[in-house]
């Protein structure tokens, strides 16, 4: 799992208060492997989607931001 997808789970699993293995399974919200590798170019890249009621946005530059979504 990439760095920014591994962060981005640690931060909403704080947020809700539980581990990240109780969180639903990320890649119904998005396909993790082919994130890994768009992140993993060496194109400059954010990507953005919604996970578990946050907005998520990664980039290659590593960024990570997680944002309380309808909570």
């Amino acid at each position: 799992m990439h760095s920014a997808l591994a962060t981005a789970l640690t931060r909403i699993a704080a947020g809700e208060g539980c581990d990240r293995t109780a969180l639903p399974p990320l890649y119904e919200a998005v396909d993790p492997e082919a994130l890994a590798a768009v992140l993993e170019s060496n194109a400059d890249v954010t990507v953005r989607f919604e996970y578990g009621g946050y907005r998520v946005v990664v980039g290659s530059d590593p960024t990570v931001a997680v944002i309380d979504g309808d909570r």
